[in-house]
């Protein structure tokens, strides 16, 4: 299922996910903005907002993508920026 969305926020380039911010559920739109590095271009779900270390994790797993906001970037389990290039 995380595959099936990876491909989605891919190729549409951005992607409304429900996460909790401030105690509440809210619909917030994430970008997709590829990042220059040492490996190449990497994807990068952005959100221009804090949000929880926790919903980012969890966002990052559910969509198998790094993600980044305001207070920092997350990358899905057992993974790191180099397995994301390229794509």
């Amino acid at each position: 299922m995380s595959e099936e969305k990876r491909k989605e926020a891919l190729e549409k380039g951005e992607m409304d996910i429900r996460a909790k911010r401030a105690g509440m559920f809210q619909k917030l739109t994430f970008k997709l903005v590829r990042h220059n590095t040492a490996f190449g271009k990497v994807p990068y779900l952005t959100l221009d907002r804090f949000l929880d270390i926790s919903e980012l994790m969890r966002i990052s797993e559910e969509y198998s993508l790094p993600v980044q906001a305001k207070n920092g970037k997350v990358f899905p389990r057992g993974k790191k920026e180099s397995d994301f290039a390229g794509l």
